[in-house]
């Protein structure tokens, strides 16, 4: 494979390629173009990517990632919408035999059957992506809630998007996003990315964010469908007390109400409190009480 040539992440072969191709920027799908290759350094760094390491991309565009990637792992399988990168992507990645792109949305992909065809069983599967911020979460969500065996996502999104998936109870970017995240995966922050390293320059900086999957989930829930719709239900209005989104969620009816009483007391929650101040053990031991519960599970089958 050849590394004469200038990194794409570079303000120069970025315009060359854009012009050259005829390409310009679609805001429908957040398409902001990198062009300083230490970020990708970086985040090669972050995912501890190497050569027993197999990585599915999602979104390469022009292919700044995909080619740091190229460089380091076993084998690359990028995920683009953008049919008009096709001629790109082929031509400035030709050089890469271990790369394969598949044009298709990741939410319409079979990942499990991708796993199957590209990769060996005993590869160690990383997901990386530069991430638009319209899809950020759908994205994540739809991964880490599938349980593929994949060992660490290393993507770069909008930071306050980041703030939210590794908040802290008490926090007013935690939330029920922040519970999924932590309930599958240790979450952290690796590094910030400046806006200026982009073109065009987006509004916000970026962070690139590192979740490492748990063996086991972080806390046990006999109903997880339960336990997600609680921690939904609870931050529906920030504002209100968890008493009252518990009402909200669950009825205003005497029987409710003094079930909901019940199981609050058992676990040794003040129902005064706001939702945001919960930790994930405590919605776990209140999810549990719930689900013994009949008159609760009886609202909400």
């Amino acid at each position: 494979m050849t590394q004469n040539k200038k990194d794409i992440a570079t303000p120069t072969r970025t315009n060359q390629i854009l012009k050259k191709y005829g390409l310009s920027m679609k805001k429908s799908l957040g398409q902001n173009f990198l062009v300083e290759p230490n970020i990708l350094t970086k985040m090669v760094a972050a995912g501890e990517i190497d050569y027993e390491t197999a990585v599915i991309e999602i979104g390469p565009g022009i292919g700044a990632l995909t080619e740091r990637l190229a460089r380091e792992a076993k084998k690359v399988v990028a995920f683009e919408v953008d049919e008009r990168l096709r001629p790109i992507l082929k031509h400035e990645l030709a050089d890469y035999d271990q790369v394969e792109i598949i044009f298709q949305d990741i939410l319409q992909a079979n990942i499990s059957e991708v796993i199957a065809e590209h990769f060996e069983p005993e590869d160690r599967i990383v997901v990386a992506a530069n991430l638009p911020y319209y899809i950020t979460t759908p994205i994540i969500m739809n991964f880490i809630e599938s349980q593929l065996p994949i060992d660490t996502y290393v993507m770069m999104m909008q930071k306050e998007v980041a703030e939210r998936m590794t908040a802290r109870p008490g926090s007013k970017e935690y939330g029920s996003l922040t519970i999924a995240i932590d309930y599958y995966t240790k979450a952290e922050i690796a590094f910030i990315v400046p806006k200026t390293v982009f073109v065009p320059q987006p509004k916000v900086d970026s962070a690139v964010l590192k979740l490492t999957r748990r063996d086991e989930p972080k806390v046990q829930v006999d109903n997880e469908k339960l336990f997600f719709s609680l921690t939904r239900a609870s931050f529906q209005q920030r504002r209100k007390t968890f008493w009252n989104n518990l009402q909200s969620h669950f009825g205003k009816a005497e029987e409710v109400k003094e079930a909901l009483r019940t199981v609050l007391e058992t676990v040794g929650i003040d129902g005064s409190r706001r939702a945001e101040t919960l930790s994930i053990e405590e919605f776990a031991a209140l999810a549990n009480e719930i689900n013994r519960n009949e008159v609760l599970t009886g609202t909400h089958e």
